[in-house]
């Protein structure tokens, strides 16, 4: 876990890109990324099962075990996890772990965070709170929940959702740990984040769902005549 937690840095933070297989790894490897998370939604997407339902830990497993054999740090984003599901995950290879609490009860996250920690030590925990993730922030609660999830012993703490640089501010403040935030297109840039002093910056669902969209704007362009880009990866670098 150490050169794993090294990449977290203020003024130079982890910037993570989310992977949903082993090709689209293989592709950001090759363009320079020193480490990679999985994307829950991606995973459980091209699968056809449905995200944050708990659906997917054997397709996750899997993943995590083809994933953890490339030249790259692995973090594994386990929804809100298990016990069981973080250590095998562990077992298989990966260097870290996300995990959400959907907002449940902050104290049963915590004793599940101080669970991982005993049971696999070397694990890069990054705790998820989902204060301001698809509802109304609230920071109160969130800098009550990430202090609570610092002092169980997670190694950072993620906020998806937290776009205001004042409560980004609040919460880089509150914790010791590595605050975790969403790149989110329309609210922030790399550098903003970077001077409020956020440490790691993930992708989540978006190079997932960019990926789809491109895929559809091709096909429409072939069916209606329109300019197809060319500077693709070739066949030939694909299938190596």
């Amino acid at each position: 876990m150490a050169d794993f937690a090294a990449l977290h840095r203020t003024g130079d933070p982890l910037i993570l890109p989310n992977v949903w297989d082993v090709a689209s790894a293989r592709y950001l490897i090759q363009a320079g990324f020193p480490a990679l998370g999985t994307t829950s939604l991606g995973v459980a997407a091209a699968n056809g099962l449905p995200d944050g339902a708990g659906a997917t830990d054997a397709e996750t497993l899997r993943l995590t075990h083809r994933l953890a054999q490339l030249p790259v740090h692995l973090t594994v984003d386990i929804e809100t996890g298990s016990l069981a599901t973080a250590v095998a995950v562990a077992a298989a290879g990966a260097v870290g772990v996300n995990m959400e609490d959907a907002m449940g009860p902050a104290a049963t996250h915590a004793a599940l965070i101080r669970s991982v920690k005993r049971e696999a030590p070397k694990l890069f925990v990054n705790a998820r709170t989902d204060t301001h993730w698809q509802r109304p922030g609230d920071l109160a609660e969130t800098l009550r929940r990430v202090r609570l999830y610092a002092d169980a012993g997670a190694d950072g703490v993620f906020v998806p959702g937290l776009a205001e640089p004042a409560d980004i501010a609040a919460v880089v403040a509150a914790v010791d740990v590595p605050l975790n935030v969403l790149f989110l297109p329309d609210q922030h840039t790399v550098a903003s984040l970077t001077d409020l002093g956020v440490r790691r910056i993930s992708t989540g669902s978006l190079l997932f769902r960019a990926a789809l969209a491109a895929s559809a704007d091709t096909a429409l362009a072939v069916r209606d005549g329109l300019v197809v880009r060319t500077d693709l990866p070739s066949y030939a670098e694909v299938n190596r």
